[in-house]
């Protein structure tokens, strides 16, 4: 963790939740006590269909909201896809672009994941910029390069600490239950630390957060969240049960 930055610990609940589910957010903001609320910001990115009502649900708790993904359009016959000023009308404060599933799934360049973020920043959202290695990339030894070369293609130019979060998730980690030793991700974070001072000069880059992400989960959230330049975490699955929601936050403090 690194002392002089307000953690984050962000949900990404992905293509799950009905209306019913809200009460998941609701059970968050009940355990968000005035201990944690003084330690580590919250925020919970549900999917479009639930952005406004949770939105609505979860005020005067200091949670805040955010979207999965965000068009590089900002509006006109762009049939399925959601402005970042959409989201921010909705009530969200962040912006998820570049999510390992974005680019794998939907073949999401770098470029294109710099632009959706550019699109977040102009509708005054905090994009939290997503990168990571594969499996394969990890064990050719590769991962410290390719990770450089997504920041440099992905983060949007004149970033600052209160317009970026990074976001590192080792593609092969998430939704496996597998996490990479303490040391990796500390190699990891440091290097993004200094190649965003690189791209946005030290200052700057000195206040950004840094998420881990990837099968975070009560059991490991201490551990990880101990790690220099970890300033929170991304999480996925646990981010749908309130219990483990909250335990992972409570470890940032």
């Amino acid at each position: 963790m690194t002392r002089s930055i307000r953690p984050l610990v962000a949900g990404n609940w992905k293509m799950n939740g009905l209306k019913a589910d809200l009460a998941i957010a609701v059970e968050v903001a009940k355990g968000y006590d005035a201990g944690l609320k003084a330690a580590v910001d919250l925020a919970i990115c549900p999917p479009s269909t639930l952005l406004y009502p949770a939105t609505a649900a979860l005020i005067g708790s200091r949670i805040a909201t955010g979207g999965q993904d965000c068009s590089v359009q900002v509006s006109g016959a762009f049939t399925g896809e959601v402005a970042a000023a959409m989201l921010a009308d909705s009530g969200a404060a962040f912006a998820i672009v570049g999510h390992s599933e974005r680019r794998t799934l939907h073949g999401e360049s770098n470029a294109t994941v710099k632009a959706k973020a550019e699109a977040a920043q102009k509708a005054l959202l905090v994009p939290i910029v997503c990168v990571g290695e594969t499996k394969d990339e990890r064990e050719a030894g590769k991962a410290l390069a390719i990770v450089k070369k997504q920041l440099r293609g992905s983060v949007p130019e004149g970033s600052t600490a209160a317009t970026l979060v990074v976001a590192y998730e080792p593609v092969w980690a998430i939704g496996t239950g597998l996490t990479p030793t303490a040391a990796d991700v500390a190699e990891m974070h440091e290097a993004i630390r200094a190649e965003l001072g690189r791209l946005l000069g030290k200052a700057a880059a000195a206040g950004v957060r840094l998420l881990y992400g990837g099968s975070v989960k009560p059991s490991n959230a201490a551990e990880l969240m101990n790690v220099a330049h970890v300033d929170g975490a991304l999480v996925g699955g646990a981010s749908l049960k309130p219990d483990e929601f909250l335990a992972i936050a409570r470890a940032c403090v």
